[in-house]
């Protein structure tokens, strides 16, 4: 599945779009995580939640749960909320 990375966590990665398998989005990222370490946990907290400032849509739908199953194709776009003050 093609996976959008948003550009702050693009210096796991090195590329805006990379490909990641899985059939559900705990695995998607766990794919993620093998691929490129580090980089789940600045989307999953140590209680195993998705951080606040982070969502994940599958073909435009937001998916708030990491047993959430996945199609074996598609597009998985990560949104990473801004904050500051």
């Amino acid at each position: 599945m093609k996976v959008l990375i948003p550009s702050a966590l693009r210096s796991y990665t090195g590329h805006g779009e990379v490909e990641a398998g899985g059939a559900t989005l705990a695995a998607v990222l766990a794919d993620l995580e093998r691929r490129y370490p580090g980089i789940r946990f600045r989307m999953i907290d140590e209680q195993q939640e998705i951080r606040r400032h982070i969502r994940f849509f599958l073909n435009g739908e937001q998916l708030r749960d990491l047993a959430q199953p996945l199609p074996a194709s598609g597009e998985l776009i990560i949104v990473q909320a801004l904050s500051g003050g």
